[in-house]
Order: C-alpha cells, then sequence, then structure tokens
C-alpha cells in the first residue's frame, strides 16, 4: 500500500502542479510511462488475460501480445487520467504478514461531487523485493476478465496472429 500511496500523490502532484498536461497526450504518456509503468507487470498481466490460449502463443507471439496490450492499456488510463482533474485518491487500510507475496490494495477515487471509485490493485511481490500489479479492477470489473472473453474469442475464431493484428489497429 506504501507503494500505490507513493506512485498515487507522485502522480497527483505532477497533475496538479502542470495542469496542461492533462491537455497534451505526450506529456501524459511520458508521465504514464515513467511513473506508473515500471509498477505493473504486464507480462502477467497479457498471460492472465490470454488465460489457456498464452500456451498457444510462440514466445514472439507473446512479446508482442505483452506490447500491443501494454500499450492498449496506457491509452486507457491516458484517458482516465486526461478527466482526473480535481479528484483525490484515498488508500484503504491493508492487513498483510511480512511473509505474503499476493496482496490486493484497495483504493478510492474520490471525485469533486463525493462519488467515490474503488479501484483495487492486485499486487505480487517479485523476487527481487519489488511490487508489481498485474490485474486492476475498477468498480468491481477486473480488467484482465474484461479482456479475456474477448481475447479467447478471437483467438478461438480466428487464431492468436489475428488478436495480435486487431490489438495493433486498435491501438493506431
Amino acid at each position: 500500500d506504501e507503494q500505490v500511496r507513493k506512485v498515487s500523490s507522485e502522480v497527483t502532484a505532477i497533475l496538479k502542479s502542470d495542469p496542461n498536461i492533462l491537455g497534451n497526450p505526450a506529456k501524459l504518456r511520458e508521465l504514464i510511462e515513467t511513473k506508473l509503468l515500471p509498477n505493473f507487470n504486464f507480462t502477467r498481466m497479457t498471460q492472465l488475460a490470454m488465460g489457456r490460449n498464452w500456451a498457444r502463443a510462440t514466445p514472439e507471439q507473446q512479446a508482442a501480445l505483452t506490447r500491443e496490450f501494454q500499450t492498449l492499456l496506457v491509452r486507457t488510463y491516458s484517458g482516465a487520467l486526461a478527466n482526473f482533474r480535481n479528484n483525490t485518491i484515498e488508500i484503504r487500510p491493508l492487513r498483510v504478514q511480512p511473509t505474503d507475496t499476493d496482496v490486493t490494495v484497495r483504493t478510492q477515487v474520490m471525485q469533486p461531487n463525493g462519488q467515490g471509485i474503488p479501484i483495487d490493485y492486485a499486487m505480487e511481490k517479485l523476487p527481487d523485493g519489488r511490487w508489481q500489479a498485474y490485474d486492476v479492477t475498477v468498480g468491481g470489473v477486473s480488467l484482465v476478465t474484461n479482456y479475456r472473453d474477448e481475447f479467447n474469442a478471437v483467438v478461438r475464431d480466428h487464431g492468436v496472429d489475428a488478436l495480435i493484428r486487431q490489438l495493433q489497429s486498435r491501438n493506431k
């Protein structure tokens, strides 16, 4: 939770100190790439979104899927941050044991109108001691699960390469 608190505070401070960043897609993307991306395990996210079809993909396809899924998620986060404006982020108390290697950090994005949007981060402890998120649940909907049905349908009907092409097209 301390990591989520730190990153949230840094990003919020940057957004508030430079309000023009929200209208500048390049600056917003740079903020996401430098402050948020290092805290996510996109390979695991893609693997979970692919489900059983991950094993059907070659290493090259897995790399392409991960790259395209990461790009898609960066675009998603850019859109969400562009609408951030005067919101604040509250981190919910976390109960964790020192030996835990998988936790869910619960947050609430508070909007100026008082409405809160729950955003939970499923995080894993890496062998080097760092923590990375491998799923994000917004309003009770898992990002990974949300894409799994779509990904599985495309792979089932058209194959892994078709999914890669679809993600590339969506990212253009």
